[in-house]
């Protein structure tokens, strides 16, 4: 039995984090798909989900206010783009110069100010904070990853997986429990993002995440050492003494005893056990994937173009993952060390920590991976969604240290490149505050819908829950042509 990454030690509803990443024996649940419509023609073979965990203000981002009063507009201003009369926060001015590859979202809107990552990548239709904790719970929709993997099913192989996510299960460097959201749910475990680990270390100390903290990290995603590397977990690696050909040998046994199985045995047994298993021997055999995400082979000077940070070398890891032929990619800006107001989620310190920490990082790494896709002729074919749980609030909070924002769904923003995105173009609005939407509302659920679309699914597919229901799997999400170049 094969394992990757985790620790032992228990979440709240007793199943330990190395449990969620079994690669042998986990779920023998068949869920076959429905009967599908015609599909779509594919305008993306692959998509990178940039997700910036805490979520970021639209208004430090892509949809600021310079006309609205100090307390909405901060003390950040605004800049011009490569689009006519559209602006971006002044902190993200390598972004702005490629604005015109990009489709920005300025009204995205759902009804849960929470951090519901559950929520923003899944078909999942109203949703509980309580859930956030608990990504084993059977209430839980799979994530849209797993969905991709699962509908693509036998048409495309590769010693590469389809569904990867960097740089490491989410929040699991933080104080708090792995966070629910990028796992498959009823589709089944064998469906699970297979999950890297990263092995650098943290090259600075970002500002604090409050006046209240007492202890400084050195966080990666703040700047990274240049041997850093992205590695699957040590059991994916074969011991040295073990032979490829003793592999063989035992891989030839298991089949002999698998064919003397009773039909029904057989037919009980096939599914996910035999696709994990067939996962494992893929990748404990292939140094394909290890290459990819082998970002040292990589020139100092494209590494450095998307930033040394672990956010942009995890955009860097993205790419060479396309390459190698990944169908989805994830890459996490993920809290390090403390987890309350971790990452983008600015209750507190909110000025210092975008200018110091966020937005440099951002902007170096989405630009960089932009650039890059589209110099290497990979962006026409590849999908790039950079979304978070939600935005933040237009009113200032000025009592914290560095001054606030807090949780703000009514109204915020997201950007998406490449795989058949429209360039160049803006969607929807928010109000003069950045506080509700003006025009055109897109759903999250709309969002995963569209990216179906794009990478030649039908948005509408279903598959059962396991008492048998058909269930969409992107809830009610509709795919939307404004979108669509």
């Amino acid at each position: 039995m094969l394992q990757f990454l985790g620790t032992s030690r228990r979440l709240c509803d007793g199943i330990s984090r190395r449990d969620f990443l079994t690669i042998g024996g986990l779920s023998t649940l068949r869920v076959p798909l429905a009967d599908a419509a015609p599909q779509p023609t594919a305008k993306a073979k692959a998509c990178i989900l940039l997700f910036l965990y805490g979520s970021p203000s639209q208004h430090e981002t892509f949809d600021p206010k310079p006309d609205a009063p100090r307390e909405i507009q901060g003390e950040m201003g605004s800049i011009p783009t490569r689009l006519p009369g559209i602006r971006f926060c002044e902190g993200l001015p390598r972004v702005a110069a490629i604005a015109n590859e990009l489709t920005v979202v300025r009204s995205m809107t759902h009804p849960y100010p929470v951090h519901g990552v559950a929520y923003a990548v899944s078909g999942i239709p109203t949703y509980d904070p309580s859930l956030e904790n608990r990504p084993r719970d059977s209430r839980h929709w799979p994530y849209i990853g797993s969905v991709v993997d699962h509908l693509t099913g036998k048409t495309s192989t590769s010693a590469v997986p389809r569904n990867i996510a960097l740089p490491w299960m989410l929040n699991s460097k933080s104080d708090n429990l792995v966070n629910a959201g990028p796992f498959a749910a009823f589709l089944g475990q064998s469906h699970d993002p297979v999950w890297t680990d990263y092995t650098g270390k943290g090259t600075r100390i970002v500002p604090h995440l409050s006046d209240g903290q007492t202890k400084d990290f050195h966080d990666p995603f703040g700047g990274c050492t240049a041997n850093g590397r992205f590695q699957l977990s040590d059991a994916a690696v074969p011991p040295d003494d073990v032979h490829p050909a003793r592999l063989g040998d035992r891989l030839s046994l298991l089949d002999q005893f698998d064919r003397a199985r009773s039909e029904a045995d057989r037919e009980a047994k096939q599914t996910s056990f035999d696709r994990q298993r067939e996962q494992a021997y893929s990748l404990i055999t292939s140094s394909k994937v290890r290459n990819a995400l082998d970002i040292t082979r990589e020139p100092i000077g494209v590494r450095e173009s998307y930033g040394m940070t672990l956010f942009g070398q995890g955009c860097l890891a993205a790419r060479r993952l396309v390459e190698a032929g990944s169908k989805f990619i994830t890459v996490f800006w993920d809290g390090y060390g403390l987890f309350g107001g971790c990452a983008w989620d600015t209750h507190s310190n909110h000025y210092p920590r975008l200018k110091q920490f966020l937005l440099p990082g951002f902007d170096m790494a989405y630009s960089g991976l932009i650039r890059d896709l589209k110099a290497r002729g990979l962006l026409d074919d590849t999908l790039v969604m950079c979304i978070s749980e939600h935005g933040r609030t237009p009113q200032i909070d000025s009592k914290p240290k560095g001054a606030g924002r807090h949780h703000w769904s009514r109204v915020y923003s997201a950007v998406f490149a490449g795989g058949g995105i429209a360039k160049g173009k803006v969607i929807g609005a928010s109000d003069k505050i950045g506080g509700d939407v003006k025009d055109c509302p897109v759903s999250p659920k709309d969002v995963l819908a569209t990216s179906l679309t794009l990478l030649g699914f039908d948005p509408h597919a279903t598959v059962p829950d396991p008492q048998g229901r058909p269930m969409p799997v992107v809830g009610d999400g509709q795919s939307r042509s404004e979108m669509i170049s």
